[in-house]
């Protein structure tokens, strides 16, 4: 079965969801966040984003390998959502 995965950066979650070829959601996952005001900006730290993507992936195959018995070894897609509070400047080094 050919596994898709969506994953959205919102304002208080980000959410790691599996669908099918036939677009229904298969398992999920998430890491809760939260945004901090500093500087008079929303933002989130760096930190959060690398530890949330993979919290949220790993309760994500977590889920898939309770419900189907497999382990998730490969995708054939993923989309990502952005989120639409907050904001991460990064400079051309990829830092915050």
């Amino acid at each position: 079965m050919k596994t898709y995965l969506g994953v959205e950066f919102g304002s208080t979650r980000i959410k790691a969801v599996a669908i099918d070829g036939q677009h229904k959601p298969v398992s999920s996952g998430d890491y809760t966040w939260k945004s901090t005001y500093e500087n008079g900006i929303w933002t989130y730290h760096l930190d959060d984003v690398w530890a949330g993507i993979q919290d949220a992936y790993a309760n994500m195959a977590a889920d898939v390998k309770t419900k189907y018995g497999v382990t998730l070894t490969k995708l054939a897609g993923i989309g990502i959502s952005a989120l639409l509070h907050g904001y991460l400047p990064l400079d051309k080094d990829g830092n915050q």
